[in-house]
């Protein structure tokens, strides 16, 4: 009874359907208004979540418009966890479909850049592996080996300038700054240090075999995947950079 009274006000409340507001709420203000009170609350709060997490994307479109896609979003695809900080995980596959956002087309990206941003800071913390626990395996062991990143680590690849957009349209940069969208694209690892959330761009080889290790592919496939994009990968010399920084932890 309580989960088809949830499912009833979940619709009320997403698809402005009234009707089913009578059936939900009982005595006191009309049913469509005590709906659009809790509504309103609701989806206030959800698009200021949304703002707080991808602040560069609500700055390129204005807030206007912003609260507009945010609308859509929620509507489509609201929060179905207790933790408001792990809300917005899609926004940037929604964008790419939103047909308003047609025409800027590096948006989803930057999007993808901001949550992976946004994920490193509340990441937890992890304690990098011991690199002599390999010491015991097979070359076949080996080339079957999966590694865990530590969760404040990603990957994002984009055919444009991202991290360019994303820095002129923080609040300390140079409004007069402009970014240019033709060039060779990026390739950045975002992760946490201490209390700093920080990018970096990498080379074609290096970003190909840490973000299949970080897809959990084996070692091999990982090696494989780099030297398609670098012929000349130097395994030995990744490896012991991966462990250098702590970016394993399992």
């Amino acid at each position: 009874m309580l989960g088809e009274l949830q499912t009833l006000f979940k619709s009320a409340l997403l698809q402005d359907d009234y009707g089913v507001a009578s059936a939900v709420l009982g005595d006191g203000l009309a049913p469509h208004t005590r709906l659009a009170i809790y509504r309103h609350h609701v989806f206030t709060t959800l698009t200021e979540v949304l703002k707080a997490a991808y602040p560069v994307v609500c700055r390129l479109v204005d807030e206007r418009f912003f609260a507009y896609a945010a609308n859509q979003y929620i509507r489509q695809q609201p929060p179905t966890g207790p933790y408001l900080f792990e809300y917005g995980a899609s926004f940037p596959y929604f964008l790419a479909d939103f047909p308003p956002c047609r025409e800027l087309v590096y948006l989803p990206d930057v999007a993808r850049l901001e949550w992976a941003m946004h994920v490193a800071w509340y990441a937890e913390e992890a304690t990098p592996v011991d690199p002599q626990r390999w010491r015991g395996l097979t070359p076949d062991g080996l080339a079957c080996l999966t590694l865990a990143f530590a969760p404040c680590v990603s990957y994002v690849s984009s055919p444009w300038p991202i991290e360019r957009i994303w820095r002129v349209n923080q609040p300390e940069a140079d409004p007069t700054e402009t970014v240019r969208l033709e060039g060779d694209g990026v390739r950045l690892e975002v992760r946490r240090i201490a209390d700093h959330v920080m990018y970096r761009a990498l080379d074609a080889g290096t970003f190909a075999w840490r973000a299949a290790l970080a897809a959990h592919q084996p070692l091999e496939e990982a090696v494989e995947a780099a030297l398609a994009a670098t012929p000349d990968f130097d395994l030995t010399t990744a490896l012991q950079t991966l462990f250098a920084q702590g970016l394993v932890v399992e």
